[in-house]
């Protein structure tokens, strides 16, 4: 019941109140409380330009917002989109201006597997998750099946990660501001900060190429096998951002790595492949890490004078020295550096057999 001090506001703040109150209304009655309070946190229903998408695929608005919509609220899962999911982020891209909010749902990977176990048991909830994974999340991802998959499947329940979910709003070209967890869905908002990017072909297979910087500042691709969810490599910034590094060196609660990808590290077979990159003379056997170019700029800045002067390598300073952290990394590529300068690419064999030894006798796990 809409209070008596509402009905004796003037006719455009009434109207105000009740679009607000509409909109809110929708959102309680698809998404509950918790999604209402995310919606509200991150923007003011009050203000003009707000669209609401429902999970039915009504629309609701201010009904003055035609081509000035500055906000779009999505509740339907972006699992079931009849397009492909970056051709979705740039339509919702299209629509917004700069500094443009977009807030929408996902049904991630792990809150689906969480949905199938409770839905048939475990023993029936193993082949039905291996079908789906199949189906669902491979057949889309090949090259020579993905035509097939979407003309078969329009708007089918696509896999999607919280990492690649993320990955593909960052590659579309929004900032991440929040996310949570939310009656089992995955809910986020974003702001438009860019176009959507065109310099890059992202790619979902097992191997792949990374831009990294190497000697001269030049950008080259680093083979490398996948051990995160697709697009992870957009989300670098964000998640070092969010946690920092941990105590050897890397993102900290990384959440891009995969479970399996975890095993592949540890047994160092994601870098088998930059030995493509030592055969075509795009790196050393060993030097200072190829990174990015978030990482080259976190380095202090007579750091990045120095380690440009010199081809970079598969198997990295900190590796060779037992040392980790970033503080520790750094610390290691000054005394490589110092050493190489001074004794010349001689004290490559030391490093080299130094790395062996921590890798095969320590564990080192791969970076």
């Amino acid at each position: 019941m809409i209070p008596s001090a509402i009905l004796a506001l003037p006719p455009v703040k009434k109207a105000l109140f009740h679009h607000q109150f509409s909109l809110l209304n929708i959102i309680v009655a698809e998404g509950g409380k918790g999604v209402a309070k995310f919606v509200t946190e991150q923007v003011d229903l009050n203000k003009k330009g707000v669209l609401l998408l429902s999970s039915s695929g009504k629309h609701s608005s201010d009904g003055k917002s035609a081509g000035k919509t500055r906000t779009i609220i999505d509740l339907k899962i972006i699992n079931n989109r009849p397009i492909d999911l970056d051709t979705f982020f740039r339509t919702m891209n299209a629509k917004l201006p700069d500094a443009g909010i977009y807030i929408g749902c996902v049904e991630s990977n792990s809150i689906r597997k969480e949905r199938i176990f409770r839905k048939f048991g475990k023993p029936a909830a193993k082949i039905v998750w291996a079908c789906d994974f199949v189906v669902n999340r491979v057949l889309p991802k090949l090259a020579i099946t993905k035509k097939i998959y979407h003309s078969l499947f329009p708007g089918r329940m696509h896999f999607v990660s919280k990492a690649e979910a993320l990955g593909r709003l960052s590659y579309a070209g929004f900032s991440i501001i929040g996310h949570e967890l939310i009656n089992n869905k995955f809910y986020f908002s974003v702001i438009k900060v860019n176009a959507p990017r065109s310099d890059v072909k992202p790619s979902c297979g097992l191997l792949f190429k990374m831009p990294r910087i190497s000697k001269g500042g030049k950008i080259i691709g680093i083979y490398k096998i996948r051990t995160m969810h697709p697009y992870s490599e957009y989300l670098q910034d964000y998640v070092v951002k969010m946690n920092g590094y941990n105590e050897v060196g890397k993102p900290n609660k990384d959440f891009r790595l995969t479970s399996w990808g975890k095993i592949i590290r540890k047994l160092h077979l994601d870098e088998l492949p930059q030995l493509l990159n030592v055969l075509k003379g795009e790196l050393n056997l060993v030097g200072v890490r190829p990174i990015s170019k978030f990482g080259f700029e976190s380095l202090p800045v007579d750091l990045q004078q120095e380690r440009i002067k010199y081809k970079t390598g598969c198997i990295p300073p900190n590796v060779s020295l037992g040392i980790t952290g970033f503080d520790g990394v750094i610390q290691a590529e000054r005394k490589y550096l110092s050493e190489l300068k001074k004794h010349g690419t001689i004290i490559n064999f030391k490093y080299f057999w130094l790395a062996l030894y921590n890798i095969a006798i320590r564990k080192e796990e791969s970076a």
